[in-house]
């Protein structure tokens, strides 16, 4: 999933747009002060989104919460069982620092499929396109 996103992000029709990659752990404030918008990945475990991810919103929180107001963001969320909590989760976070969701969100329960794959692509190209002048 993480691939077909990248790979929609940096299509190369969409023209202007570097695409950074930071696993959760490794991701800092100054990486998100940095961006101009977010494409946000998890595992659903036990119903809601990985630690990594949890420990990257409360390390980058305070220090972004007003610098970040209305950057777009999407995200895709892979489980077994259940992604609701976990995408309820990352949208009360980003809620909560005025991020702007500019897609639905991708979830995909179980193997992904091929329709799972190019939704997640679309994801990855519709916030790169968005940040595109033209």
């Amino acid at each position: 999933m993480f691939e077909a996103v990248v790979s929609g992000a940096t299509d190369e029709a969409i023209e202007g747009v570097e695409v950074v990659r930071r696993p959760a752990l490794a991701a800092t404030a100054v990486d998100v002060l940095e961006a101009d918008a977010y494409l946000l990945g998890t595992p659903a475990n036990i119903g809601y989104m990985s630690g990594a991810l949890k420990h990257f919103f409360d390390q980058i929180y305070y220090p972004c919460l007003d610098a970040t107001v209305s950057r777009p963001y999407g995200m895709y969320v892979h489980g077994n069982l259940d992604t609701t909590g976990a995408v309820h989760a990352i949208e009360s976070i980003t809620n909560g620092l005025k991020w702007r969701q500019v897609s639905k969100p991708v979830t995909v329960l179980g193997k992904p499929e091929k329709a799972d794959l190019e939704a997640c692509w679309e994801l990855g190209a519709t916030v790169a396109a968005g940040l595109t002048d033209g």
